[in-house]
């Protein structure tokens, strides 16, 4: 499985940018999917996951100004970020597995990661 991650950028607080995850070698539309985020000096957190079915959820941080969705088509997840902030700086993941279990670990497929840096 690869994943091919895009969209990353420099942007002011209060823009907008849109991450990009192009998955190949699967079969997309049975693996869940997810995007993480890893600031300088801090862990990997989870940011936004998608089931099979569309559902989504959030970390508290995002909700409301992030959205994730996929387009089965495509083979991608798309991560939505509207009203940035500073804190949201970080380096972005996108990950795919077959279950929610198995998503963002060493078990699951990982894309190369896409920088965003959001200037105040």
């Amino acid at each position: 499985v690869q994943l091919q991650a895009c969209g990353g950028g420099l942007v002011q607080a209060g823009g907008s940018l849109r991450l990009s995850c192009v998955a190949s070698g699967t079969i997309f539309r049975n693996n869940v999917g997810g995007w993480y985020r890893q600031a300088p000096g801090k862990e990997r957190e989870v940011v936004a996951r998608i089931t099979t079915g569309g559902n989504t959820n959030y970390a508290d941080s995002v909700k409301g100004r992030f959205t994730i969705s996929r387009d089965n088509t495509k083979n991608t997840v798309y991560l939505q970020m509207n009203n940035l902030k500073p804190e949201d700086t970080a380096v972005y993941y996108c990950a795919l597995g077959r279950h929610f279990g198995i998503l963002g670990s060493s078990l699951g497929s990982w894309g190369q990661g896409t920088l965003v840096t959001v200037s105040s």
